[in-house]
């Protein structure tokens, strides 16, 4: 899978098999996981599920919708007090068959993921403190 580093924004291969081994990007030698969400796309998302031993949280959203990017620095608050969960966005407009398959009919819808299945999900944006029950409810 492509990760773009947060410090340089160079584009790093990462096997899904090295996913746990916190990755440091090719360029600038830094963490390329720093406790902030990851893109991932229809070619990225079942490897990083496959690979990722922490549970994932995905944020599935498109540029146009105004309760996603309300809902962005929530998501990148957590993102960054959770570093034991791994964050993802996935662009529903870029990726509509992943989209699609994993039944996204409105956004935006957070799930959470643990051992390859959905454990809990919810539809539209949500205020930092019930983010933060949902999130300790789902991943007890």
């Amino acid at each position: 899978m492509i990760i773009s580093c947060p410090h340089c924004q160079a584009k790093n291969r990462v096997k899904a098999e090295r996913f746990n081994d916190e990755p440091t990007c090719g360029g600038c030698g830094k963490a390329l996981l720093t406790g902030r969400p990851v893109a991932l796309t229809e070619a990225s998302f079942d490897d990083v599920l496959a690979a990722s031993r922490r549970p994932l949280v995905v944020d599935f959203w498109a540029a146009w919708c105004g309760p996603c990017r309300g809902f962005a620095p929530v998501f990148e608050q957590a993102a960054a007090r959770h570093p034991e969960w791994l964050f993802a966005k996935i662009d529903t407009d870029a990726n509509p068959q992943l989209s699609q398959r994993l039944s996204i009919r409105s956004i935006p819808t957070l799930a959470v993921f643990r051992d390859r299945r959905v454990v809990d999900r919810v539809s539209g944006a949500l205020p930092a403190m019930q983010f933060e029950q949902w999130l300790g409810a789902a991943l007890r």
